[in-house]
């Protein structure tokens, strides 16, 4: 394998592998698969950090997409084993932006690069809410890794 040049350092990182569920009819990885992706990189971050569905509701805040960015670089196929990574990029009282970059194993190839804005909401009323302390602890800890 080649050397990933990563985006950023210390990415936190989730292999997958893409199957045939994953193909559209052109047999690429469908585009809403990345979507998927997305999420589920963001969410195995966020448990790494200390954050789960349990402190989202103990605490009556949650983190909800408010933008995303996906910039679909090159096709991939069943059987092609991917690097899914994310990195906390920016952090400040009401969300924090996240980066990603999938990165096929085998040659090293970054295949996609997206963003995404996630904005803290109160769970009951679904407003916009201030990052309690336990998440912009854990967020910003996430910065410094990059830093």
């Amino acid at each position: 394998m080649n050397a990933i040049d990563w985006d950023y350092p210390a990415p936190h990182i989730q292999r997958q592998t893409v199957d045939e569920t994953h193909l559209d009819l052109m047999r690429h990885t469908n585009n809403v698969i990345y979507l998927a992706w997305v999420e589920q990189v963001a969410w195995d971050h966020s448990h790494r950090l200390g954050l789960h569905w349990e402190d989202y509701v103990r605490l009556g805040h949650g983190m909800v997409a408010r933008r995303h960015e996906l910039d679909y670089l090159a096709p991939t196929v069943a059987g092609d084993r991917l690097l899914l990574a994310t990195w906390i990029v920016t952090a400040d009282r009401l969300s924090i932006t996240r980066a990603y970059q999938f990165v096929r194993e085998q040659d090293g190839k970054t295949v996609f690069r997206g963003r995404t804005r996630w904005v803290c909401v109160d769970l009951a009323q679904g407003h916009p809410r201030r990052l309690p302390a336990e998440f912009a602890q854990a967020y910003r800890h996430a910065m410094t890794e990059i830093a």
